[in-house]
């Protein structure tokens, strides 16, 4: 495992880039955390404006063969677009933690299985 500070949710799965898509324009959202491999659990923290959208491409090294959201935010809503990203939107109003918790499982270099991706949000 891996430690890193200030980077996207993206870096949370890959050691290669970002990934962004053009069915939702909402940025990345920066996250820090611990990097993982398939088959072995992260989690990581945000902050995010009350009422605000966020991005999260989820990219760890090797092939996605699926991905769903495992938990769902309490206070906000968590949007799949496609297999590897994800949308995340605060709850208008709402100032206080949030978090969700996403499923992906694929197969690269180093491991394979199903990783939980826990998402912890500070919502301000």
């Amino acid at each position: 495992m891996h430690k890193f500070t200030v980077c996207t949710f993206a870096a949370l799965f890959a050691h290669i880039g970002l990934a962004s898509s053009p069915a939702f324009a909402a940025s990345e959202c920066p996250a820090t955390g611990t990097l993982s491999d398939w088959g072995v659990n992260s989690t990581g923290y945000f902050a995010v404006a009350s009422g605000g959208s966020c991005q999260f491409p989820v990219r760890i090294a090797g092939e996605m063969l699926s991905s769903k959201i495992a938990t769902k935010p309490a206070h906000g809503t968590l949007m799949k677009l496609n297999v590897t990203t994800y949308v995340y939107t605060a709850k208008a109003g709402y100032k206080g933690p949030d978090s969700f918790a996403v499923a992906a499982t694929g197969k690269g270099p180093t491991g394979h299985g199903t990783s939980i991706i826990t998402m912890n949000a500070t919502v301000q």
